[in-house]
This record gives C-alpha cells, sequence and structure tokens, in this order.
C-alpha cells in the first residue's frame, strides 16, 4: 500500500532543520553534496573553470615537485582539525 505525503515547500523544509539531529542534517548535507557533485559532472566545467585547470596542469608540468601528494594534505588538515 502507497503512503502519500503531502510535498513540503522550501520554506517548510528550511523550518524543519533546526528540529533535526546533527546526524540527520549530516546525512542531508552529504545528499546534497553528492547531487551538487552529479550536476557538476553532467554539465563539465564552465569556460573559467576550464582555463584555472589548464593553468594549473601548465603549471604542473613546469613544476610537478613544487606541491604535496593529495594524501599528505589530507593528513596536514586532519592535524588541524
Amino acid at each position: 500500500m502507497a503512503c502519500y505525503l503531502p510535498a513540503m515547500s522550501k520554506s517548510d523544509i528550511l523550518a524543519e532543520l533546526p528540529k533535526l539531529t546533527p546526524a540527520d542534517r549530516g546525512e542531508i548535507l552529504d545528499q546534497l553534496w553528492s547531487l551538487e557533485e552529479q550536476e557538476a559532472l553532467r554539465r563539465g566545467p564552465s569556460v573559467e573553470e576550464k582555463t584555472l585547470l589548464d593553468a594549473e596542469l601548465a603549471d604542473y608540468a613546469a613544476n610537478p615537485n613544487a606541491g604535496s601528494p593529495w594524501a599528505e594534505v589530507q593528513a596536514r588538515l586532519r592535524q588541524r582539525a
């Protein structure tokens, strides 16, 4: 048997958010980020983003040892938190 739930407006959703537990809000935030990532992948980079990425790639090609591996960056960020 299907259950009917009334549609919630954006203002209804925003009003309910403070009533949720931090874990529930975190789950919602994760879902929102996932949706944003899917949308970004679908539409691809903008002209400005592509220009920036190309410049960063050229900089990396010219100076491959100038940065840090992602694992090191993550470790440093976790130490700060």
